[in-house]
């Protein structure tokens, strides 16, 4: 057996993906959005949150996916990588499993059209469901993490 690890579920266009929970801050509903000029399209703008400001990203966008209205269920996840709180905008966000880091397989090269280097891997839970788990310092990758973190300066 392998480590369990906690994972958060979180759903974006109809399919499955997990964080590990120790990446993640807290999971806020939908909130104001204040735009930031000249960003990447996929970075919605910084939300406030308790004080701090926080860069929040559309991952539909980041993945190429079309972007859609927000509904009740969507979900900003403020996650922390390398002491940089950002939001990942996400349809819904309802579960937290157990999985066994076994069962995380190496990624096909696209998965739901987000390319593999996104992507930490799939993980088999139960017979039929696959949970695709994110890469985040992928996802959050350096050059645009620096292009957030000259926004905030």
């Amino acid at each position: 057996m392998g480590e369990e690890m906690k994972v958060i579920v979180f759903g974006l266009a109809d399919e499955e993906y997990g964080i590990e929970v120790d990446k993640v801050r807290t999971i806020e509903r939908m909130m104001p959005i204040t735009r930031v000029p000249k960003t990447l399209s996929f970075v919605k703008g910084v939300i406030n949150l308790r004080g701090v400001v926080i860069p929040v990203i559309d991952l539909r966008g980041r993945f190429g996916l079309p972007e859609s209205e927000p509904t009740d269920g969507s979900r900003i996840i403020i996650v922390a990588v390398n002491d940089l709180e950002v939001g990942f905008i996400v349809d819904t966000a309802n579960d937290v499993i157990d999985i066994d880091s076994d069962t995380i397989d190496t990624p096909p090269e696209v998965v739901g059209g987000i390319k593999a280097k996104y992507l930490r891997g799939v993980a088999k839970i139960g017979d039929d469901r696959l949970l695709i788990m994110l890469n985040l310092s992928e996802v959050l990758n350096k050059s645009e993490i620096i292009q957030l973190e000259q926004q905030e300066a």
